[in-house]
């Protein structure tokens, strides 16, 4: 399959689940910077190829016998060849064990696997999990606790970095949570308030997107993820997880704040920042134009 087709046939599945599911509890795109790519890749503006995958929560609620209803998250990432090949789907809930959670999304791997070769089917694994995720609460894993402790030993974990970008960060209430959540998540990254407004967060995959999902039902003027990286870590240890940190801690930066309200930074030392953490290429993406040092 070409590329252009796998670009069109995403698009234009993830406009069928924008129709059916129009409220943002049921589907939200978490990386609206990766769905503007992929468009601008298909209206054909673009020769690139999408730098980032589509990334998106589908959130379900079904009743479970003696409970009441429970809410299953699926979290999902397309790979630029998808259809081509299988999504990345995760099925989470906090009524699930770690056990009932890697036997669930393996027996979800395995029916898309089977079924779904070189097709969509994201609306499929969707009504597999609404048919099927709430058996897995009270399963008894007894008989897979083996196979459930090898899978957790070689269990992929995703790192993952977040670039975010707002319109402006003025409330102190909102600057309070940005650097709260994320020492409650174990993130790191920092925040520059002021107008624009930029946060980066990393960690663990599962802690920036329930950051991110925090941070975006705050009112704010625009606010969205810039830019994403996602690692995939083999075992995914602590170590492993430090190693991949280019920040210590999270905390807020302020870099000359200069204007009539105080509330512009000085670009050139943010700039020199992220050059010094490694970061120089995610001032383009910020702002359009190449950095240049201050020395």
């Amino acid at each position: 399959m070409a590329n252009q087709e796998a670009a069109e046939i995403q698009i234009s599945e993830l406009d069928l689940l924008s129709s059916m599911f129009p409220y943002e509890e049921e589907f939200a795109v978490t990386d609206q910077l990766a769905l503007a790519e992929l468009k601008h890749y298909v209206e054909n503006e673009s020769a690139e190829v999408p730098s980032s995958k589509v990334q998106f929560l589908l959130n379900i609620k079904t009743e479970v016998p003696n409970a009441s209803t429970v809410e299953f998250s699926i979290s999902c990432a397309l790979p630029f060849k998808y259809p081509s090949v299988l999504p990345e789907i995760t099925v989470r809930s906090s009524l699930l064990s770690r056990s009932q959670q890697i036997l669930l999304n393996s027996d979800l791997k395995t029916y898309l696997m089977q079924n779904f070769s070189g097709e969509p089917c994201i609306l499929s694994a969707r009504e597999w999990v609404k048919d099927h995720a709430a058996a897995y609460i009270d399963k008894d894993l007894s008989s897979f606790s083996m196979a459930a402790s090898d899978a957790t030993k070689s269990e992929v974990t995703t790192f993952t970095r977040l670039w975010i970008y707002s319109h402006h960060i003025y409330n102190k209430q909102k600057r309070k949570n940005i650097i709260d959540w994320a020492k409650e998540l174990s993130l790191s990254g920092f925040c520059m308030p002021g107008k624009p407004g930029v946060v980066c967060v990393e960690g663990l995959q599962s802690s920036c997107e329930e950051f991110w999902s925090r941070i975006r039902r705050l009112t704010w003027k625009r606010i969205l993820i810039r830019h994403r990286e996602d690692v995939s870590l083999e075992g995914g240890g602590h170590a492993e997880i430090q190693k991949q940190r280019k920040f210590p801690t999270l905390e807020e930066k302020c870099f000359d704040a200069h204007g009539a309200r105080g509330n512009h930074m000085d670009l050139g030392q943010l700039y020199n920042f992220l050059e010094e953490k490694g970061c120089a290429d995610i001032f383009q993406m910020y702002f359009g134009v190449e950095g240049h040092s201050r020395v």
